[in-house]
């Protein structure tokens, strides 16, 4: 077993988070650390490129809860390989072009709003295409369902 040797100060400094971001990140269970005889945690050096997938996929708009999932598929045991990232990478692929495709969309019909500015029209081309809620269309940029209604 490869000996954790990271300290929390030094794995937040070299990643660019706070000491309290960590202990986040192990309380969702995101990373893993080890307690020496003092009760300090040290960490294995491959948790620094588990928190740089945090933040990159985190920066992407991927949920701490999928980011979780993605990670149940790669080794605990041992450093993942460039073979698991890939892995991991496609993981969040459809995800994404789904996401781009309703960036599109959204940019695509951004123009017929512009002069509403208040986006409570009843007919929304954005948010209620087609009146199909037969009432004001803001409340499905809330509930994320305007992707499939643009």
């Amino acid at each position: 077993m490869v000996s954790a040797k990271w300290s929390v100060g030094r794995v937040a400094e070299r990643c660019g988070v706070k000491i309290s971001t960590l202990h986040f990140y192990e309380e969702k269970g995101l990373i893993q650390c080890q307690r020496n005889g003092g009760n300090q945690r040290r960490y294995k050096a491959d948790v620094i490129r588990r928190i740089s997938v945090i933040k990159a996929a985190q920066k992407m708009g991927i949920s701490l809860k999928a980011i979780k999932e993605a990670f149940a598929t790669l080794p605990n045991e041992r450093t993942p390989t460039v073979k698991d990232w890939e892995k991991l990478s496609r993981y969040w692929q459809a995800e994404l072009d789904n996401r781009i495709d309703a960036l599109v969309r959204l940019r695509d019909s951004l123009t017929s709003c512009i002069g509403c500015g208040c986006l409570s029209l009843k007919k929304c081309p954005l948010y209620n295409k087609d009146d199909k809620a037969g009432g004001p269309g803001p409340v499905f940029l809330e509930r994320g369902a305007f992707v499939n209604r643009v």
